[in-house]
C-alpha cells in the first residue's frame, strides 16, 4: 500500500517522500482504518486524507467549516488534475442539481462540504446511494465546546459511523490540548481509531518578544527588511486594525483592514486580495485566520498581547506553512494586561470560567518575561519536552541578561503600599523619581519615605520593573480601582527579605533595521533576487489566467528550489519538489524559459480582468486579446464569459459573430423547458463551427438576463 501511496505522492502532488508520520496515517486510512491527527498548522494535514482518497475506489467526501479554505483546496487540486469540488451556499439551485449529476456518474473523486451541509437528511441519503472511499473531518477541534471555533453541527458528524459503519474516517486537528482531544474521540465515536500526535515544534518559526515602547516604530523597523513579503499584523480592537492599516499604507507598506465590523463584501474582498496578490500585510482582529491556507505569510507581528498560549500559537503558526523560514514578532506592555484583565471582567462566564481564562493569560505573560529559550516554554505548555534550547528564538540569539532586583522591587511595592494601592504605573514611577509636580503635591505624595528612593535608575527601568512585577504575580491590577496596581499576597516573603528577586534586564528597543535580520528577511539572496521576481512574475500572470492564488501554481519552496537548482530540461525540472506530472506538462516550459534567460519576465497586468474588458470594448477579437495578454484564448473565454455574467461587457462586445450563428446558439439554449442546459449538452451540435468558449459566452448572457 505505502509504495502505490509514494507514487501517487510523486506523480501527482510532485513529492518525493512523506514528512514525519503521514506515510503511516496514509497507510491506516487507505486500508480502511479510523484515524484521529493531530498536528501542527503547515504539517501537511491535508495530504493524509487526499491521498488516501485517491488510492481507495469511490467519493472521498471532505468536511471543511469554511468556503474559502474549502475554494482553495478545490482550486489546488483540479491544477493538480484532480476532479474536486465543494458544495456550499454559493452555488445555484442549478449548480447544485449539476454537481449531483456529475458526482452519480463518477466524475468527481473529492467532494467538500460544510458540517450543516452533510447532516442534512436529504444530503446523508444520497451519499448513502454512492460508493465512499473516506469521510475526512476537518478542523475537527469545532466539535468542543471549550474551543473559540466551536460549531454546533459538527456534534452530529458522530451520525456517519453508525449510518457508514465501512467507511474509514479521519479526523484532523491543529489545536493541542488533551480535554479536546478526547472530545473529539467521544463526540464522532472515534473510539476505535489510532491516534497520530505530531510534535507541536515549528522549527522554522523564529520568535522575538520584545517590551513596547513605540509600537509603530518598532513595527516599522522589523518591516524595513521585509518589504514584498506577505504578513499579518494582529491588535486587539477594530479601531487599531483601521488605524495601523491606514499608517501602513502611507508608509509603503501595501495594507489591507480586517474585522468583524468591516461589511461582509469588504471583508471577502480584503481576505480574496491577501490570497492572491504577492506582498500584502493583512491587519487583523483575531476574526481573521481560520482557514487561511496562504502557505508563504512570511511574519506574523502581534501589536497586543494575545489572551492566551493556544491563541498566541495559532496566531503565529499562520507563518511559514510553506517550511520556510517565518518570523513571529510581537511587542507588549503592562497596558495589553490591563485591557485583557478588563475584557476577562467584563465577559460572560462563571467564576470558574473567568479562572480558567485568567490562568491561561498568566501563561502568556509568562512567556513574555521568560529568561530561557521561548521554543521550551511554548512546548511546555503543550505538554511537550524539549531537551535542548531550540537555538532559535531571541532569548537563545541574544542571549538575557537579568539583575538583582530584590531592593529596586521592594520599594516598587512599598511605593504601591504607601500611596494607598490605587494609583497606575505612571503616578508610582513619578514619585520613586521624585518629580515634584501638581498630581503629586495634590496627594501629598512628596511627604512620602519613599519619595525619591528612586532616582538612580531610569523611568524606562522602573516601568520595565513594575511590568514583570505585575506578570510575576506580585502586584495586581485593580479593575474596580481604574487600573491602579495593588500588591499580591504573594509579595510578603519578598518585602519581608526571605527571598531574592533576579529580572530580565530589556534590551535597547530597536526602532533602526539593523537587527531585525532573520533567515526569513534573508530567504532571497541579493544576486537571486532579480531571477526570484521574474519567477514570481510568471507565476502571478498564470495564477490570474487560471483564476486560482498564485501559490495554488507553485509554492514559494517550489520556485526557491527552482532559483537554486536551476533546472535547464523537462526531466530535472520533474526533480524540483512540487512538480507533478500535471504541472510539468502545464507550466514547465514556460518556468525553463525564464530560468534559461530565453524569455522575458512577463509584464504583470495590475488587473487582468480590467484590462481583458477594455480590449473587448475597443474591439479587440478573442484570439487578438489572447496576443495582447499573452495567455491562451480558452482563458480568454473564461474571462469574457465570467465578465458577461456580471453584466460588465455585452455579448456583442465580446464576440464577434454572424446574426445568424448568434441566433441559432440561443435557439438551442432556449428549446428545452425550464433551466438553461450545461455547455456540455450544446456543444456536440457545434462542433467544428464555433469554439466551446463561444457557448459559454451566449449562455452567461442569457443566464444574466433571466435573473434581470
Amino acid at each position: 500500500m505505502l509504495e502505490q501511496a509514494q507514487r501517487v505522492l510523486k506523480d501527482i502532488f510532485g513529492y518525493d517522500s512523506f514528512r514525519g508520520r503521514q506515510g503511516a496515517i496514509i497507510e491506516r486510512v487507505a486500508s480502511g482504518g479510523d484515524a484521529l491527527v493531530l498536528m501542527p498548522t503547515g504539517g501537511g494535514k491535508s495530504l493524509c486524507f487526499q491521498v488516501p482518497a485517491l488510492l481507495r475506489e469511490g467519493l472521498a467526501v471532505v468536511v471543511s467549516p469554511l468556503i474559502a479554505l474549502m475554494d482553495d483546496q478545490v482550486a489546488t487540486l483540479e491544477e493538480l488534475g484532480v476532479a474536486a469540488a465543494s458544495l456550499n451556499s454559493t452555488l445555484s439551485a442549478e449548480q447544485q442539481r449539476d454537481l449531483a449529476a456529475r458526482i452519480k456518474r463518477g466524475e468527481v473523486k473529492m467532494l467538500y462540504l460544510a458540517p450543516e451541509r452533510l447532516v442534512q437528511p436529504r444530503m446523508l441519503a444520497f451519499l448513502q446511494s454512492l460508493e465512499i472511499a473516506l469521510f475526512a473531518i476537518d478542523e475537527a477541534h469545532c466539535v468542543s465546546q471549550w474551543g473559540h471555533d466551536f460549531r454546533r453541527e459538527y456534534l452530529q458528524l458522530g451520525q456517519l459511523a453508525e449510518l457508514f459503519p465501512n467507511v474509514p474516517r479521519i479526523a484532523l486537528t491543529a489545536t493541542a490540548d488533551k480535554r479536546t482531544r478526547e472530545e473529539i474521540v467521544d463526540r464522532l465515536h472515534l473510539q476505535d481509531a489510532e491516534r497520530f500526535l505530531s510534535s507541536f515544534d515549528r522549527p522554522n518559526i523564529f520568535y522575538r518578544i520584545v517590551p513596547k515602547e513605540q509600537p509603530r516604530k518598532q513595527l516599522l523597523a522589523f518591516l524595513a527588511e521585509r518589504r514584498s513579503d506577505a504578513g499579518i499584523v494582529y491588535c486587539l480592537s477594530r479601531k487599531k486594525v483601521d488605524e495601523v492599516a491606514v499608517f501602513l499604507s502611507e508608509q509603503g507598506f501595501p495594507a489591507l483592514p480586517y474585522h468583524a465590523g468591516l461589511p461582509n463584501e469588504t471583508r471577502a474582498h480584503n481576505q480574496k486580495r491577501f490570497l492572491n496578490e504577492e506582498g500584502l500585510i493583512m491587519v487583523a482582529t483575531v476574526a481573521f485566520g481560520m482557514g487561511i491556507d496562504k502557505p508563504n505569510v512570511r511574519f506574523v507581528a502581534h501589536l497586543d498581547l494575545p489572551k492566551s498560549l493556544e491563541a498566541y500559537y495559532q496566531e503565529t503558526g499562520r507563518g511559514g506553512r510553506d517550511g520556510l523560514p517565518a518570523d513571529a514578532w510581537m511587542a507588549y506592555g503592562l497596558q495589553d494586561v490591563v485591557m485583557l484583565k478588563q475584557m476577562l471582567q467584563n465577559s460572560e462566564g462563571d467564576e470558574r470560567h473567568k479562572r480558567l481564562e485568567q490562568h491561561k493569560l498568566d501563561a502568556m505573560l509568562s512567556l513574555c518575561e521568560e529568561t530561557r529559550c521561548r521554543r521550551q516554554t511554548l512546548l511546555a505548555y503543550f505538554d511537550e519536552d524539549m531537551p535542548q534550547p531550540c537555538g532559535h528564538c531571541d532569548n537563545c540569539v541574544d542571549g538575557v541578561q537579568t539583575w538583582d532586583a530584590t531592593e529596586p522591587a521592594r520599594q516598587a511595592l512599598s511605593a504601591i503600599y504607601r500611596t494607598g494601592q490605587r494609583y497606575g504605573v505612571g503616578h508610582l514611577v513619578e514619585v520613586l523619581l521624585g518629580k515634584d509636580n501638581e498630581k503629586v503635591r495634590a496627594a501629598g505624595h512628596q511627604h512620602l519615605s519613599v519619595f525619591g528612593v528612586g532616582k538612580g535608575r531610569a523611568e524606562g527601568e522602573w516601568r520595565s520593573l513594575f511590568r514583570q512585577l505585575v506578570a510575576r504575580g506580585l502586584a495586581d491590577i485593580d479593575l474596580e480601582g481604574y487600573g491602579g496596581l495593588r500588591l499580591s499576597d504573594s509579595c510578603r516573603p519578598l518585602l519581608k527579605g526571605e527571598v531574592t528577586l533576579e529580572l530580565r534586564r530589556d534590551l535597547k528597543p530597536q526602532t533602526t533595521a539593523k537587527s531585525s535580520t532573520s533567515q526569513a528577511s534573508q530567504l532571497v539572496r541579493g544576486e537571486e533576487r532579480e531571477q526570484w521576481e521574474a519567477l514570481r512574475a510568471l507565476r502571478r500572470k498564470l495564477a490570474e489566467e487560471h483564476g486560482v492564488p498564485p501559490y495554488v501554481i507553485f509554492p514559494d519552496s517550489t520556485l526557491l528550489e527552482m532559483l537554486r537548482s536551476q533546472p535547464g530540461t523537462l526531466a530535472e525540472m520533474a526533480r524540483v519538489s512540487g512538480v507533478g506530472a500535471r504541472k510539468l506538462e502545464r507550466y514547465g516550459e514556460a518556468f525553463l524559459e525564464v530560468l534559461g534567460g530565453q524569455a522575458e519576465a512577463p509584464k504583470v497586468v495590475a488587473d487582468l480582468r480590467h484590462e481583458l474588458i477594455t480590449l473587448a470594448r475597443a474591439g479587440m477579437t478573442p484570439l487578438q486579446i489572447a496576443g495582447q495578454l499573452q495567455c491562451s484564448e480558452k482563458n480568454v473565454y473564461t474571462l469574457l464569459a465570467e465578465a458577461i455574467g456580471k453584466q460588465q461587457l455585452s455579448l456583442e462586445q465580446a464576440l464577434d459573430l454572424p446574426e445568424d450563428l448568434l441566433g441559432e446558439v440561443q435557439d438551442a439554449f432556449l428549446d428545452g423547458e425550464g433551466e438553461l442546459p450545461p455547455v456540455a449538452e450544446i456543444a456536440p451540435l457545434f462542433a467544428g463551427r464555433v469554439p466551446e468558449g463561444v457557448l459559454y459566452c451566449v449562455r452567461a448572457a442569457l443566464q444574466s438576463e433571466f435573473e434581470i
